[in-house]
This record gives structure tokens, sequence and C-alpha cells, in this order.
């Protein structure tokens, strides 16, 4: 019995047949749906002549928003070590 998968996702028309851990599945569809709802809204609100266009339109996005995520974890992570040193300083000062 094999621990893999075969399944065939479609992507802006064409089908793409992939063999994956089942824990995988749900994450792959979900983001086929998601470069599916995408490519339709770029060529509704932009005059795109080419799929590959929308494509990496596609991915310009996803990649933007996956760094932006990175920035904004850094971010908080800054924001909770100023608070937390705050606090320290602040229990410090009551303790001596």
């Amino acid at each position: 019995m094999s621990d893999t998968l075969k399944i065939k996702l479609s992507i802006a028309d064409r089908v793409y047949p992939l063999t994956v851990n089942p824990s995988q599945e749900e994450g792959l569809r979900r983001a086929t749906k998601k470069i599916d709802e995408m490519i339709k809204q770029f060529e509704q609100n932009y005059a795109v002549r080419d799929k590959q266009d929308v494509l990496a339109m596609c991915a310009l996005q996803f990649a933007a928003q996956t760094e932006q995520k990175i920035v904004n974890n850094v971010n908080d992570q800054t924001e909770v070590e100023e608070k937390l040193n705050a606090l320290n300083q602040l229990l410090q000062t009551h303790l001596s």
C-alpha cells in the first residue's frame, strides 16, 4: 500500500497530474481554487493578452503575500520583545 495519492489539478485550463501525500491534497486543491479565482479577477479587471502574464501576476501576488506575512511576523515579534523588556524593567524596579 502506497503512502501517496495521485491527483489531477486544473490551473488556467491545463491539467497537472501530481503524486502527493494525502495530507497535502486539501491545501493543494484550495491553492488551485485561489489561483483560478485570481486568474478570473485579473482577466476581468485588466486587459491581459496572455495566460502567462496572468499567471505571473498571480505568482507575484502570492509571493508578496508570503513576504508581507514574514515582515508582519518580524514586526510583531519585535513589538512583543520591546513590551517584555519594558515589563521586565518595571518588575526589576519594583523588586529592588
